[in-house]
């Protein structure tokens, strides 16, 4: 047998560079968020204070996390049945259904918005007139890409066919065919699309700056014109709100799927 090779000092380097690259702007920026607004000197965590007391930023938060949610769960109930009806039924028509999902990226967001402002005109003012109703209809086609391709991978990943025939032939229905046998084995890449989705929302600004929605990126934008420094704060809170919300998605769906395993296994 072959002695098992050490690892290349060439891959630290790289993994150096990499981490370099990602954590080199973040800590400047957190180094620029503690200086003083009124004297420009570091060190005071007074921008993170004027931050956390400004009502907007909790106000806009909230919505941008409801947002975030309302369009993870319409999105799964809407691409998990219908991608699994493909994969099952129909399979020649997925590349039709790639190629709709890659409309999104073509057609840019600013464009987007202003056609659906136009065909969502007349519609009752519960959806028009609030962003629950039109900029999660607006959310769930930008985020139409990064869940299609990511439940796809996790079906392609699976025998569809082998599992829905020995499901049914217990005698399971076909939601309890999908909710208890597909899902389960779909679950990271459910997971995958969701913190896609998640980052999307929360970083989107331009369909909701030309709705004339108050949501947390138009908050950051209105803070980043008026000061600097707690603008640089914001930022950071942001980048670890996201991260911190995406976290607590992983560590939701392991726990739930540890639950079935030992379910499973009692069984």
């Amino acid at each position: 047998m072959k002695a098992r090779r050490g690892t290349a000092p060439t891959s630290y380097f790289w993994l150096l560079i990499t981490g370099a690259y990602f954590f080199v702007p973040l800590l400047a920026t957190f180094l620029f968020s503690l200086k003083s607004n009124q004297t420009g000197k570091c060190c005071t965590a007074a921008s993170y204070t004027w931050v956390l007391h400004q009502g907007d930023f909790w106000h806009t938060l909230k919505i941008s996390l409801l947002l975030a949610l309302e369009t993870i769960v319409i999105s799964l109930l809407i691409f998990v049945p219908t991608i699994y009806w493909v994969h099952l039924k129909v399979p020649r028509l997925r590349p039709v259904v790639a190629f709709l999902a890659l409309i999104p990226f073509v057609v840019p967001p600013i464009v987007m918005v202003v056609g659906l402002l136009d065909v969502y005109r007349g519609t009752p003012s519960w959806f028009y007139a609030q962003p629950w109703g039109f900029l999660a209809a607006a959310y769930v086609i930008l985020a139409f890409p990064y869940m299609f391709f990511s439940l796809d991978a996790g079906f392609r990943s699976i025998d569809v066919h082998t599992l829905t025939e020995a499901s049914q032939s217990l005698g399971a229905s076909w939601p309890t065919t999908l909710v208890k046998v597909i899902l389960p084995n779909i679950r990271s890449a459910a997971l995958a699309a969701s913190f896609l989705t998640l980052a999307i929302v929360m970083g989107e600004f331009t369909i909701a700056n030309l709705s004339a929605f108050s949501t947390f990126p138009r908050f950051i934008q209105a803070v980043n014109e008026a000061q600097a420094y707690p603008a640089a704060a914001l930022t950071l809170m942001s980048f670890a709100l996201t991260w911190g919300a995406m976290l607590s998605l992983l560590l939701v769906g392991r726990k739930r799927g540890t639950r079935a395993a030992v379910l499973t296994g009692a069984r």
